[in-house]
Formats: C-alpha cells, structure tokens, sequence
C-alpha cells in the first residue's frame, strides 16, 4: 500500500518546479552534469562520513519502506489492546493463544502476549518490552538523523559548487566561450542543492521523525496493555491508561 499523500506532495513539488522552467524558457539549460557531481555525489559523501554506509542504506530502506506501508494507528492499536484484554478478562490469559497467528505482522505485541501467556514474570515482561522500545527509539532515530544530515549537507555543497564555478569563471575571463558553463555550475549548484534539502531530504526526514513517534507510542500503548493482562487488572482501568497516552482527540471510549 503506498502513501498517496507523500507521493503526491513530491509529485507535485517537482511538477510545478518543472512547470515554470518550462514556462520559463529551455528546460535543458537547468540540467549540468558538474553540479549534480558536485551536489549529489558531495552530499551522499559527506553523510556517510557523519555515518555510515550501512547507516546510509538503512535510511533508504526505512524510506523506501515508509512510502509503501499503511500509517500507524494509535487509536486502533488502542482498541485492539482492549479487545485482546477482555478476551482475556473472560476467558483467561491461556485463550489468548488463538490469537498469536494473526498477531504476526505484530511481533511487538506477539512477543508480549506470548509471554503472558506462558506464564513469565509481570517486571521482567515490563523490562524487556522497555528495552524493545529503546532500541527502536535509537534506530529510527539514526535514521532521521542521517536525512537531517543529508538537508544539512546538499546546500553547503551547492555553495561549494557556487565557488567552484565562480573561480572558474573568473579565472577565464578572456574566453568569452568558458563564462557561460561555469556560471551554469554556479548557478545551478545551489539550485539542486535548495531543491533536494528543501523538498526531499527535510520533509522525508520529518515525515519518519512522525512515524517513527506514532509506532513508539503504539509499542507503548502494547507494552500497557500487556501488562495490565499479566496482572490482571480490570480492561476499564488499561482503557484508563491508555487514554492517558493518548492526546485528547484521540482518546478511545470502548466501554462507553
């Protein structure tokens, strides 16, 4: 499933960039190997040395993953929670264990209920969930933070580009044939870079940051509930706690 909102954000980002260039005058005078060599290639340079190659990868992927996946619901995590501890409120923990082959595409919550369900310690469940949450919490955060790099990075290089066309310009000012390629580096180099800090590595950067948040809080939200199962709390006082996670407009009211 794809995030027809994003797509359709770049989409139209680009088109209507791509719209006044063409409205403009030449399309072909605003594309100039050099400076994609100078932008593209110093960016990705520079953040792999803030990074690396590995970490580099793994925010492609995350991007590439974010664009093809349903958003997170925290409202409907929320639900499902009170629904499994119900389920489990009437019936005990032990008929929970119908439901772990459809909790598969959760493994948070399965790897939660699979232990209440065999019996291990409320604390250590707690501690081991908490850690979960963590080490997710760290990994998305290198990855936001490899795209802030990169929309850090791509307009320094597109002022390092600015220079290098500058020099080169002035530096062969008695051949009138010269002046206009470097003023194309050095024009078009800080275009580049504006566009791809501006309209793709910041807004993908803020959009896993939000993601990355509504899957934690959704984690949160398991690790409650799964808890609250283990101790066997009345569903009325998790749908309690859970509403205390959530923001107002958010809240679920599933016994009302």
């Amino acid at each position: 499933m794809l995030d027809i909102t994003t797509i359709l954000g770049l989409v139209a980002g680009f088109a209507l960039i791509g719209s006044a260039i063409v409205l403009g005058g030449s399309p072909l005078a605003f594309i100039d190997a050099p400076s994609v060599l100078i932008v593209v290639g110093g960016t990705f340079a520079v953040t792999i040395m803030s990074y690396s190659i590995a970490d580099v990868m793994v925010a492609g992927t995350a991007v590439a993953r974010a664009l093809s996946r349903k958003p997170v619901e925290t409202d409907a995590a929320a639900s499902q929670m009170l629904e499994i501890s119900e389920l489990a409120r009437r019936k005990g923990a032990l008929a929970l264990q119908s439901l772990l082959p459809k909790l598969r595409g959760l493994p948070f919550l399965n790897e939660g209920i699979s232990m209440v369900i065999d019996g291990a310690n409320v604390d250590e469940i707690e501690s081991l969930l908490n850690h979960r949450v963590d080490a997710m919490a760290a990994r998305h955060a290198r990855t936001v933070g490899v795209l802030r790099r990169a929309a850090e990075v791509s307009p320094a290089m597109g002022l390092i580009g600015t220079l290098v066309g500058l020099v080169q310009m002035l530096g062969n000012l008695d051949d009138p044939s010269t002046i206009g390629p470097s003023m194309a580096v050095a024009l078009l180099t800080t275009f580049y870079g504006a566009v791809l800090s501006n309209m793709v590595f910041a807004p993908l950067a803020a959009k896993l940051e939000r993601e990355s948040n509504d899957e934690i809080l959704c984690n949160t939200i398991f690790l409650t509930g799964v808890a609250s199962i283990g101790r066997r709390e009345n569903p009325r006082r998790l749908e309690m706690l859970i509403n205390t996670l959530l923001p107002p407009a958010r809240h679920v009211h599933y016994f009302d």
